[in-house]
């Protein structure tokens, strides 16, 4: 069925996206509909079994609108929910994260002064029912439903506790509005760096920033600022360039857009005078660094305004915007390609051309183009926005992998916190020899799952063995002998790694007892970024060079 909208969706994207020899495009698209709405027709009266009307339609259209880019969907009315939260940042609820795990549903976090930390609500709490129905079995998006809700109105959650003698309990609470920050945290940071974690572009952003910057801007200990853009996936344009307003003059272009036709250009510029134009700036930045984050980054290295750190970001250079569909329905659609005050668009992937399998690519660093900033530096096209100085990060282990997928440091901070009912000093606090051997002992060597690679692998190569009659007994004895040496002995692997999953367990127990700021802030004290960023805003000299007028290429 669905490969049979499929093809039907592929009849109207035609007809959308080409123009016939002989006939006018608005022809093309009439006739192309006429033929859709017939065959849909055909099918609902003779096709053998029934058809879902709406699941059908839907199917239609995501399959052509699958065939443009991933940010151009259709969404009903039963959808809209998430995105109206992402771009206001707001929601009726009790204000908690919640994690699937075995088949159920948990509480993995409630949000600071919210009716979840309010009512009592922990991380770890398996959600039994929620106004008396079982919740048990049940999905994340089922679950997440029934927390949500009008603001002001009442629900009683039946939790299950663990590492507590009276696990059962019932927790009465009444929704609220629900504000998820934007800048979760932002302090002063080794000694004199005054950093700003942003997240999200909402509507909220640029007031949070403000804030931010001029807080940490007013201590006299601050000399320079570092933003933190890693991880954050963009949002609301207005709100980049509003962000940008904060460290450049007043009127200076962010970016412009261009849509279909010369009239869709449109140029953004800050409206108010900067409150932090001066103060030394780094920008961090990752792979997942995208949209209204790649402007504010790209349009600050522009600019020379701030020197950015990291790894290459993502790369998303298209802007949408939402369209009303009958029926309560939304189209998110791409309207236009942004460029940055160089003239450069940083889009990675040209999806109007497409491979033969219909698959897409990244556009190669060779057929990128030059640009060059305020100061003359060289910049370049395509691919996303390159930092300035790149940071490189530790690779993840397998076992750190384990750990923290399969829950078990999640669930050791939950042990800790439920026996240590008083916080512990978040400045001085330290995962000691003796937590490190708690949480060892914790760790059942029989429920803890490797990801078996290197096993899986020699498995294949037995039975690829016996298949081509290589199964004599000394090749067994061979392989007997491989498999002992890749067994894993775990004691000696958490040691071995025990720099690199310490900081795991203190930031999850900084956040039972300090909410998201502990474990942002927990985990800066051992971050290559932001230490790259500090030894680069120590030495100003070298800081003043990377932005000079007369730097001419990239510094790596």
């Amino acid at each position: 069925m669905k490969k049979l909208f499929y093809t039907v969706a592929m009849l109207l994207c035609i007809g959308l996206c080409l123009e016939g020899a002989t006939r006018s495009k608005k022809s093309a698209i009439s006739r192309n509909i006429d033929i859709f709405s017939s065959v849909f027709k055909e099918m609902q009266t003779f096709y053998v079994d029934s058809i879902d009307a709406d699941k059908a339609v839907s199917t239609a259209i995501n399959a052509m609108l699958g065939e443009l880019d991933p940010y151009t969907v259709y969404m009903p009315r039963s959808e809209q929910e998430d995105f109206k939260t992402m771009t206001t940042g707001e929601f009726g609820g009790i204000g908690s994260y919640i994690v699937q795990r075995d088949g159920n549903v948990y509480i993995s976090g409630p949000h600071k002064d919210s009716p979840a930390h309010k009512a009592g609500l922990r991380a770890g709490d398996l959600i039994i029912a929620i106004d008396g129905d079982t919740m048990l079995g049940k999905s994340h998006t089922f679950v997440s439903d029934r927390l949500k809700g009008t603001p002001g109105t009442d629900l009683t959650v039946k939790v299950k506790r663990p590492y507590v003698a009276d696990s059962i309990i019932e927790v009465p609470m009444t929704r609220a509005k629900i504000k998820i920050a934007s800048v979760p945290y932002y302090g002063v940071e080794k000694g004199d760096i005054g950093y700003i974690a942003l997240n999200t572009y909402s509507e909220s952003t640029a007031d949070e920033v403000k804030k931010a910057v001029t807080d940490l801007t007013a201590n006299p200990a601050v000399k320079a600022l570092v933003l933190d853009l890693r991880g954050n996936v963009g949002g609301l344009v207005e709100s980049a360039v509003k962000v940008v307003g904060n460290f450049v003059p007043k009127g200076t272009e962010v970016l412009r857009t261009k849509g279909k036709g010369v009239l869709n250009e449109k140029v953004y510029k800050t409206t108010s005078a900067p409150i932090a134009p001066e103060i030394p700036l780094v920008v961090l930045i990752d792979g997942e660094t995208a949209s209204s984050a790649e402007i504010t980054a790209g349009a600050l290295q522009d600019l020379d305004r701030a020197v950015i750190i990291g790894n290459r970001s993502y790369g998303k250079g298209l802007v949408q915007t939402t369209r009303d569909i009958p029926y309560e329905g939304m189209l998110k659609v791409t309207v236009a390609k942004y460029y940055i005050p160089s003239g450069r668009l940083i889009q990675a992937i040209d999806y109007s051309r497409r491979n033969p399998d219909g698959s897409v690519s990244r556009i190669p660093d060779s057929l990128t183009n030059t640009f060059t900033t305020a100061h003359g530096r060289v910049v370049r096209d395509g691919g996303g926005i390159s930092p300035d100085i790149d940071v490189e990060y530790p690779s993840l282990s397998r076992l750190t992998y384990n750990i923290m997928s399969d829950f078990w440091a999640f669930d050791f901070a939950n042990r800790y916190f439920a026996t240590h009912p008083q916080a512990p000093d978040i400045d001085s606090f330290e995962v000691s020899d003796s937590l490190y051997n708690e949480f060892k002992a914790f760790i059942n060597p029989d429920k803890f799952e490797y990801d078996r690679v290197c096993e899986t692998m020699l498995e294949r190569l037995r039975a690829a063995a016996k298949v081509e009659g290589y199964d004599e007994d000394s090749l067994t004895v061979q392989f007997d002998i491989l498999e002992k040496m890749l067994r894993r002995p775990l004691e000696r692997d958490l040691d071995k790694h025990r720099d690199a999953i310490e900081p795991l367990i203190a930031r999850e127990i900084m956040e039972r007892y300090y909410f998201d700021p502990g474990r942002i802030k927990t985990g800066l004290r051992k971050d290559p970024g932001l230490d790259s960023a500090a030894t680069l805003l120590h030495t100003r000299d070298r800081y003043t060079q990377l932005l000079s007028p007369s730097k001419k290429s990239d510094s790596k």
